[in-house]
């Protein structure tokens, strides 16, 4: 069968299977006994086209369209009755998966941050003077510290703090409520955040601080940066949608990402407050470099190690060619 029969026969039925898992709302309840009777029919004959089109048509976009097809509508046919323990799933699996589908996101999100954080860091130590002016008001007053522990006292070590993680939530709500805007404005908050956090560094660096420094930041840091960098490839997700929606219509590509970009930010909120109780405890403790450089790894290790634990995809039961040859013979 050539390609053109092949699509022109089943197009009709594809697309009424896309329409009734867009009715469905990811409840198949929602479609009636009639719907949901005709959601199974249409589910397993996609299945069947899905494995005809792996071997006879390899490395064409349809086979993608499909597979996007079966995956949406395997989840309504099998994982209906998986809602009592949605919550656990998502903090134990869902959360993760989510982090790790786009890992070129979170690549780009990291290089957006860091490569300014690094060469601001270079420039602020070369030439302070003409950093200084970018250091934003609650900072200055750090950087120019010139004394072990930055001499700061425990009400100023608790403002420093706060005013930190403040700012750090702030940075990753706005990465991820402008990657609507094309995912540019997710860029500009990322590029804006490594430059100010870069220079902030090395004046401090600069100013003979660097130890304490470090043994402030570590115990939170390494797990506050990677959530700004996730909430950064969140809002990315849904700004790539805009400019490139594949197949799907822009309205429908921007509905598609804004769930998955809203469960990854709502996730790492709380991975956020997690970071907020380290640093107003460990961080502002004084328990010395090197186990503040362990407990930070160990932390963001953690994170990191979910990620690829837990976050991997689930072994999809599509059938396969060979499988799917009985069920072709009979389908109409």
């Amino acid at each position: 069968m050539d390609r053109q029969r092949f699509v022109a026969e089943r197009q009709d039925r594809w697309a009424e299977l896309d329409e009734l898992v867009r009715r469905s709302g990811r409840r198949a309840s929602k479609l009636g006994p009639d719907g949901v009777r005709r959601l199974g029919s249409l589910y397993r004959a996609a299945s069947a086209d899905l494995a005809f089109a792996r071997r006879r048509y390899p490395g064409d976009p349809l086979v993608g369209r499909l597979e996007h097809l079966v995956v949406r509508a395997r989840s309504l046919v099998y994982e209906g009755g998986r809602r009592g323990d949605s919550l656990l799933h998502f903090v134990t699996t869902g959360y993760w998966r989510r982090v790790r589908e786009r890992p070129w996101l979170l690549l780009a999100s990291v290089v957006l941050m860091m490569g300014p954080w690094v060469l601001s860091s270079m420039w602020a130590v070369r030439d302070p003077g003409a950093a200084q002016g970018l250091v934003p008001a609650e900072f200055k007053s750090v950087v120019a510290r010139d004394r072990a522990n930055f001499g700061l006292t425990a009400d100023e070590k608790a403002q420093a703090s706060s005013a930190i993680f403040t700012n750090n939530i702030r940075v990753a709500f706005l990465a991820f409520a402008f990657g609507i805007a094309a995912a540019i404005g997710t860029a500009l908050v990322l590029v804006y955040q490594g430059v100010m956090l870069g220079t902030v560094f090395g004046l401090t660096i600069d100013a003979g601080n660097g130890r304490p420094l470090f043994e402030f930041v570590f115990p939170h840091g390494v797990l506050e940066l990677t959530c700004i960098v996730v909430a950064g490839a969140a809002g990315m997700r849904m700004g790539w949608a805009l400019v490139a929606p594949g197949r799907r219509r822009r309205r429908d590509a921007i509905v598609a990402e804004a769930r998955p970009a809203a469960e990854i930010a709502l996730g790492t909120a709380a991975c956020l407050v997690v970071a907020g109780i380290v640093e107003g405890s460990v961080s502002t403790s004084g328990i010395g470099l090197g186990p503040a450089i362990a407990f930070g790894v160990a932390l963001g290790g953690a994170y990191w190690a979910m990620v690829l634990w837990r976050g991997r995809a689930p072994v999809r039961s599509v059938p396969t060619p060979d499988d799917a040859t009985a069920v072709l013979a009979t389908s109409p």
